[in-house]
Order: structure tokens, then sequence, then C-alpha cells
């Protein structure tokens, strides 16, 4: 497995090509915006390699048979179900941002048990190359990007009928040695901390859309891809200098959109070409493993945030007062609401005919739902703890100064013994999680990642069994007979 420093060695040599602010990036390893990101990433590396939690961030692998970094793992258990979720939540706790990672593990997932289910029914072989392929990612400790998706034009049409037809990935040449797919993939969490991109389909298809309906996966510095670096809320900040008004001063997140122009993918690396009946099952089952993982990482995050609102309250000499204390347990309920769902979907988890392990899809949706709420009301309640110094402080700069720097000190000091500047650094890393770049990761990502919420309450409506329900009333209504 690799080491932190070996993962950023690894980026350096990958040869992209990727725009920021309108210019193209020479540098994108150590570039001021992009590197909290990439730190969150080489964190999974180090707590990998840290004997105090090896159990939780390392597996033993069924295709290499030797322990693993658990992001490259394909579940075989319940229990890795559940190690998963810890696993994420602790990741929360370490880096109070998006670290990445889990696309990436949540597409492997998807994509084996489907893949074994196309070779069954249909004869094909993209399962033997998929598990070869994911040999390597192991093998290698490789970070992937799931690229699930599609820009989608007009929503009202499916795929072959935009009026332009790339605005889903598409296969555009079919060759003997390999295929080649043009079009785009956007909200692409830690696209520039990969080292690969698999690209999965983004909806259900008809027979209509069979161009449409294509798995693959390519180094992310194949010829043809570009990416385009997605701005967030007080981005710049990091390119000041400091460390205190970007508020999380280490880690961050990062979002892109990856262009295809005419990539080329060998046929090795094709895992689905055409089968569009199978489109719904891989989108059913990512999105699956994906709204489980926001039962861990969201709630690693709302773990920071409520601390850092039960320290500003005392730092501000208010913990003491009743309406503080009941606020920040609301926010505790509320944070170990969406941790309890995370660990019951995946204990009721059960084996796919691969032997990868399945989450629970309704109570996977449930969680996604819930978190598209409870992280803005646990938002909200630390928002209302902090007060208004959170959103008016002076800068990092004007702290410093040598005439206006004394007036800050004085007048923004909250309890004595506090000094101003640790009461604004605390400020600065709330404004971050609810309101700033770390919000992409906490709030919005928490809306709509995975799916937005009418996708989970369609999925629920699939999986609640009605028909059941109703059933039990009529007997108990003496109806029917039990």
């Amino acid at each position: 497995m690799k080491t932190a420093e070996e993962y950023f060695d690894s980026l350096r040599k990958l040869k992209r090509k990727v725009y920021l602010l309108g210019e193209e990036l020479e540098e994108v390893v150590d570039h001021p915006m992009i590197r909290p990101s990439l730190n969150a990433v080489a964190k999974t590396y180090e707590l990998a390699g840290d004997p105090q939690y090896r159990e939780l961030f390392t597996a033993e692998s069924n295709i290499l048979r030797r322990r693993v970094n658990r992001f490259t793992h394909l579940h075989q258990s319940a229990e890795d179900l559940v190690k998963k979720v810890k696993m994420l939540r602790l990741m929360g706790q370490k880096t109070a941002s998006c670290f990445q990672r889990c696309v990436g593990l949540d597409a492997i997932n998807a994509v084996d048990s489907v893949t074994f289910e196309m070779d069954r029914e249909l004869g094909t072989e993209y399962h033997r190359r998929f598990r070869s392929y994911l040999a390597r990612v192991q093998e290698e400790d490789l970070v992937v990007d799931g690229a699930m998706t599609d820009p989608k034009g007009d929503r009202s049409l499916s795929p072959s009928r935009q009026a332009d037809p790339d605005l889903y990935l598409r296969v555009v040449e079919k060759r003997e040695e390999g295929i080649v797919v043009r079009g785009a993939k956007v909200h692409q969490t830690g696209a520039l901390s990969a080292h690969e991109i698999m690209v999965m389909p983004t909806v259900a298809m008809g027979p209509e859309d069979s161009d449409y309906a294509v798995c693959f996966a390519l180094p992310s510095d194949s010829p043809g891809l570009l990416y385009i670096y997605g701005r967030q809320a007080g981005d710049t900040r990091k390119l000041e200098g400091g460390s205190l008004d970007v508020g999380n001063c280490r880690y961050g997140g990062h979002e892109a959109m990856i262009v295809f122009d005419n990539v080329f993918v060998p046929r090795e690396r094709v895992f689905m070409c055409g089968e569009h009946a199978f489109t719904g099952r891989l989108v059913e089952r990512f999105a699956g493993y994906h709204r489980q993982s926001y039962g861990g990482c969201k709630v690693g995050v709302g773990d920071v945030l409520i601390g850092a609102a039960a320290q500003i309250a005392e730092y501000n000499g208010t913990a003491k007062a009743s309406h503080i204390r009941e606020k920040i347990i609301e926010m505790i309920h509320l944070n170990e609401t969406l941790y309890a769902c995370g660990i019951a979907c995946s204990s009721q988890g059960a084996p796919t005919a691969s032997g990868t392990y399945l989450i629970d899809l309704l109570l996977a949706n449930v969680c996604k739902l819930n978190v598209t709420r409870l992280p803005y009301e646990i938002a909200r309640l630390a928002e209302d703890i902090a007060g208004g110094l959170m959103v008016t402080m002076p800068s990092e700069k004007d702290l410093h100064h040598p005439e206006i720097g004394p007036y800050i000190r004085k007048y923004l000091k909250g309890v004595a013994e506090v000094p101003t500047e640790n009461r604004l650094r605390m400020l600065r890393l709330m404004e971050n999680i609810t309101m700033g770049a770390g919000a992409v990761g906490y709030r919005t990502e928490s809306m709509h990642g995975a799916g937005s919420p009418q996708a989970q309450r369609i999925m629920i409506s699939r999986q609640a069994n009605l028909e059941s329900k109703k059933r039990l009333a009529r007997v108990l209504a003496g109806i029917d007979k039990e």
C-alpha cells in the first residue's frame, strides 16, 4: 500500500490538461487551491499505514489474498459494510471535508456485481476484465474517480433525443481493439486527486440509448481528457497565503468537469458497451452504496461542527445558557440519527451473485434522504450559536496589521482568558463548513450528492413493498385471513 508521500509523487507523474480560473495549469499537486483536497485524500493513505487504524482502513482482499486499502476493497460481509461507514466517519472527523475516495469505492463494488450478472445472463466477459483491472487498482493502491453524472441537457428528454447528442457520454466508434467515446462528466468529486476515471451510465436506458450504455475505466491522464476546475465559495482565500481566513487550514474538497474529446478506451478496460438493460441496475447499486456513504462522512464532519459550536460557546461565554445546551443536544441527536441510518443499511446488507455484499437499498435511501435535510439544521443551529461575527470579522491581514491589529484583539475578544485569534479561528472554521468552500462538501453535497431528494423518494417508493403493508392491515382489520 502507498504512503501519503508516495501518493503525492504518483500524482506528479501524471500529465493532465487542467484549467482553473481560465488558465491551463502547469503545476497541479502543489497549487494552493488544489492541494488541500489532495491532503484530504492523502489522509486515507496515512491512516491505512497507522497500526491504530489498520483494522478499519485495511481489509483482506478476496482477489489478492492479502491486506489492501479498504478504499479499494470489495465488501465481503455485512461487517465490511459497517466498517466502511465507521471509516468514513473517522475520515470526516480528521479532515472536516470531502475526502473524495468513497466515490471510487462505491463504483467498484457496483460494477463488480453487475458485470458478474451480465456475464451470467449474456455470456460476455466483462467481469473477468473488471476483476483483472481491480487487481491492479488494489496492487498499486490507486484512487479511482467514479464518474456517473452527465450534463443531461434537457431533463425531459432521454440521452438519444437530446438536441446535442454529446450531452450524455456515448460511444462514437467501435473498433476491434476498443471503443472511442465523447461527452463529459460533471460534478466530479476529487477528479484531480485520482489515478483512474471509472465511467458509468447516469440513468436507466432503453434500446434507443444503447450507444450511451457504457462503462469503462481509464488512466486519468489519457489523451483527450480535459479537466475544468469548479469554483467554490471563498476558494480564492487559499491564494492569500494565510491560514486563518480559509477556516479549514489543511484540508478541502473539489469538483471538476471532465471532458472526453474522442477518447480511446482499450477493449480490456470496457465493462459495458450497449447492454442498456443493465444500466438501471448499475445506477441503482452505485447510488445505494453512495447513499450509504453519507451516513458516515457527513456524520464525521458534523462531529467537527458540533465540537466547534460547543467550543465557540465557551469562547463567547454562553456555554452555560440553557438554550445553547439544548441546541447542541439537538445537533448531536440529528447527527447520530444519520449515523444510525448508515449503520442500519450496512448491517442489513446481503451478498450479490458475485459474492460482493450490497447494502439494504431501502434503508440506504432513507439514510440519504435524511442527509438532504438534517445537516442543514445542524448548520443552522451552529450559525445561531456562533453569532454574527462569523460573517463580519476582519481579515487575517487586518489582525496582523501593526496599527489596526491591536484594536481587533481588544474589541473582538470574548472571554478574557481566550486569545482573540483563537476565537476568530474557530469562527472561520464554522464559516468554512456552513457557508464557505467546506459547505460544498457538507451542505450542498448533502443535498445533491448521490442524487437529489426526489431520486431517493423514487427508490423508497420502489423498495417499500406497500402491497405487503396493505395486506398486514387487511388481516388485522378482519378483511383477509392471516
